[in-house]
């Protein structure tokens, strides 16, 4: 039985080309990017060049790419380095944010920022009016995710943006799950600081990066030797530098031809899953979605259940429910949407990317089936 991945939002393998790319990083081009030796200009051009990949793709100048080792590390530098030493700071954030902003969010309120979720509408979507409504004079910051990592909802970033700008409240988007899959332009959302993760767009696990408007002040994190604009010291991980540059520069090859082909394998996947028999829902089926996410939740069936059928076959995807003895605990984002648990306890996210063939996709389909009825 082949096995089939089909867990992207999880994390994703590093392609050939990406992996080929930061190899020499790894082997014979070692050097330290401060040193000033032949060794260390030679890793400095490969930042440089990284660092110019990224932003292309996000459409900003190079020096406001700033390098982290991940996600939770981007988004924790936005959130203390405008809240925590400011008395009386306020932070704006959605009720169904990733766990990293969460976390971030629930330190910031033990040491005495206040703290605003904005709730969401049964799609999972945040209306702007309600950012707008949660602000207060003193908020220092909004933080809102630009795509969901269960549900792949879409926000309106762009709408909040303008909130925000007419306030004077800078805007951080945590845009993980979405760069490499959807156009994110920085210019056009709008956005003073937005989050992007290696390992979602097929670089390796522990490289990030942080779009940082120029202009716009931010305490750093990490002080020493000054590396990246003296807003995140340490030496630069090089080789996944390059690698994330690679990814960045694969995406922007063909992204609409590969949003178009994703969107085509999600329209055979919820085509199939019509004819399983069972009854099931989309959620955030309404709003606009990423194209290689659904998380489809099964009304009278358990989420472990069907992963454990489904590991057994060999296929990869998550749960949006767990189990724990005799309690189901549901995930944060579907209780923000208000799902009902008939179908939120048997909620299972299948998300696909650029390896996932259509072939694979109809396999996937046939094996649930097979799940679902052992189980019914």
């Amino acid at each position: 039985m082949q096995p089939i991945y089909l867990d992207y939002n999880a994390t994703t393998p590093i392609l050939p080309r990406v992996f080929e790319a930061m190899r020499p990083y790894l082997t014979q081009h070692f050097g330290n990017p401060s040193s000033g030796h032949a060794w260390g200009l030679a890793a400095a051009r490969a930042v440089a060049k990284g660092r110019g990949q990224v932003a292309a793709l996000l459409n900003c100048a190079p020096e406001e790419i700033v390098y982290t080792s991940c996600a939770t590390e981007s988004n924790t530098t936005v959130l203390r380095g405008l809240c925590e030493h400011k008395p009386g700071a306020h932070l704006v954030i959605s009720a169904v944010e990733h766990p990293a902003t969460m976390a971030c969010a629930a330190f910031l309120e033990s040491v005495g920022v206040s703290v605003s979720k904005v709730p969401v509408d049964a799609q999972g979507v945040v209306a702007p009016s309600a950012v707008a409504a949660a602000c207060r004079p003193e908020t220092a910051l909004i933080s809102i995710m630009l795509a969901n990592n269960e549900t792949g909802a879409i926000q309106h970033i762009s709408e909040i943006a303008a909130i925000a700008k007419e306030r004077g409240i800078p805007l951080h988007a945590d845009a993980a799950q979405a760069v490499g899959k959807i156009p994110v332009d920085v210019a056009a959302l709008g956005v003073d600081f937005l989050t992007v993760a290696g390992h979602k767009l097929f670089a390796p696990k522990g490289v990030g990066a942080l779009f940082v408007r120029r202009g716009v002040p931010l305490t750093p994190m990490l002080r020493g030797g000054g590396q990246e604009q003296g807003l995140r010291a340490g030496t630069e991980n090089v080789p996944y530098i390059v690698a994330l540059g690679e990814a960045c520069a694969l995406a922007a090859e063909d992204l609409d031809a590969e949003m178009a082909r994703q969107e085509e394998l999600g329209r055979v996947f919820l085509a199939g899953l019509e004819k399983l028999g069972a009854l099931f829902v989309l959620h955030s089926a309404k709003a606009p979605r990423l194209p290689n996410t659904m998380a489809v939740g099964f009304k009278g069936y358990r989420a472990v259940d069907i992963l454990s059928g489904l590991v057994g076959m060999d296929v990869a995807l998550s749960a949006g429910a767990a189990c724990h003895g005799d309690t189901t605990t549901v995930s944060h984002v579907l209780t923000a949407m208000a799902v009902p648990d008939e179908y939120a306890f048997g909620t299972l996210r299948f998300s696909w990317g650029r390896p996932t063939s259509r072939e694979q996709v109809e396999e996937v389909l046939d094996r649930l089936g097979q799940v679902l009825a052992g189980l019914k």
